[in-house]
């Protein structure tokens, strides 16, 4: 039995190399800062909503208050995010896809960092997305730059999805009850017509909304007349990591949760978090997993009151460790991009870096990017079976002779230690 989980361990360490990340919001302008992409305001959940149902509301600031006039066009995308070829725009939009223009514009008021606030919900009365599945807006400036891309998902109504239970389990087939948690699921097919599961389905598996571990397409060990099932499966075994650490900034005045001290420079406001100390066992600390919300003191007027601060990250860790070190969570979108990326100070022996960010709530890890691309987990975080995770599964169907790929169930699972 040793040398069997030895051999999943071995197997994890190879496996998952960063997946494409065509499913990640992107910023592609310098000026473009908080972007949020949040449905049906739950603000902790995976951008999804239901078909028919919901709205996403997109948010985000360009450091100028000169208005600049911003549209967007709507893409219908596969499982795996390539754009669908087999559709005619008229097929999966009702209203327009491209050349709309976001027109719900505000500036800031009253603060040190000025910026011009744009927001935009889909669907609206000129564009709203007729079937499931995965979309791909891009929002591009009047030169046709492309400026941001979000990523969101439409699924198929309650009445009208598969069935998904999910199951998280500490004693792995990789450790028992020490640093990993394995993921049992169980599919069934309802009203579908499933022949070949294997080309038909397509399935991922996330942890805490996170798309660079991400698991795709594992196989089941169980395949059924009515549906499918996945048990002792070393693909669905995650490291459980430890608790996000957080942090909360309402005002430029005072310091908040999480916050050591605030500072003016005479330019900038600046934020100092807590040094984060190595953690060397487990502590529960209720976090939201990556999530972040914008907001301040007075919770008023928050998108367009909010003001910019420069914060502070410092990692404690007694020597430098192989690969990059980065701050990751929702609203890094899960890029390990030059501005996330921490430098390791020998005088302090503390990794470092300055994130500006808006009032807000903040929840975020760090994170190790190896030689290879693959993401670590930071040594001096620990990785304990106990810590709450959230995983969240998704299946895509293609009908026989079927054009595209349907989203026809979601969801989430909170893992709590008994």
């Amino acid at each position: 039995m040793r040398k069997g989980r030895n051999t999943v361990l071995l197997l994890l360490s190879l496996l998952f190399s960063m997946a494409a990340v065509a499913q990640r919001h992107e910023i592609l302008n310098e000026n473009i800062r908080s972007l949020q992409v949040v449905a049906n305001k739950d603000w902790l959940a995976l951008p999804i909503m239901e078909l028919g149902n919901g709205v996403l509301d997109i948010h985000f600031d360009d450091l100028t208050h000169e208005y600049h006039r911003y549209s967007y066009k709507l893409e219908h995308c596969e499982a795996d995010w390539k754009p669908t070829t087999s559709l005619f725009d008229s097929d999966y939009v009702e209203g327009f896809a491209n050349g709309n223009t976001i027109d719900n514009v505000e500036q800031s008021l009253l603060t040190n960092t000025i910026y011009t606030h744009y927001h935009l919900s889909i669907p609206n009365e000129v564009c709203r997305p007729k079937i499931s599945g995965n979309y791909l807006l891009t929002i591009y400036d009047d030169d046709g730059n492309d400026a941001i891309k979000v990523c969101f998902m439409v699924k198929e109504p309650f009445t009208q999805s598969m069935g998904i239970g999910l199951n998280v389990v500490t004693n792995t087939d990789a450790t028992i009850n020490t640093a990993h948690q394995q993921v049992e699921m169980e599919l069934k097919y309802n009203s579908y017509n499933v022949t070949n599961p294997q080309t038909q389905i397509k399935t991922v598996l996330l942890q805490n909304k996170r798309w660079d571990n991400a698991r795709w397409n594992a196989k089941p060990q169980y395949v059924m007349s009515d549906g499918l099932r996945w048990s002792h499966n070393a693909n669905y075994i995650f490291w459980a990591d430890n608790e996000y650490r957080k942090f909360e900034i309402l005002s430029t005045d005072v310091a908040s949760t999480g916050i050591e001290r605030i500072r003016w420079d005479g330019a900038d406001f600046h934020a100092y978090p807590f040094i984060a100390l190595p953690r060397l066992n487990y502590l529960y600390d209720e976090d939201a997993n990556g999530a972040f919300l914008i907001r301040n003191s007075n919770n008023y007027h928050i998108n367009t009151e909010s003001d910019y601060m420069q914060v502070h990250f410092q990692l404690s860790c007694p020597q430098p460790v192989k690969g990059d070190v980065y701050v990751n969570g929702d609203w890094t979108y899960d890029r390990f991009l030059p501005q996330y990326k921490l430098a390791y100070n020998e005088d302090s022996k503390s990794y470092q870096t300055v994130i500006p960010l808006k009032l807000g709530y903040y929840s975020y890890q760090y994170i190790v990017l190896n030689e290879n691309g693959r993401t670590e987990i930071m040594p001096t975080e620990g990785s304990y079976y106990q810590t709450e995770n959230t995983y969240q599964a998704l299946v895509y169907y293609r009908e026989q002779g079927g054009r595209t790929d349907k989203l026809v169930g979601y969801t989430s699972f909170k893992f709590k230690a008994r």
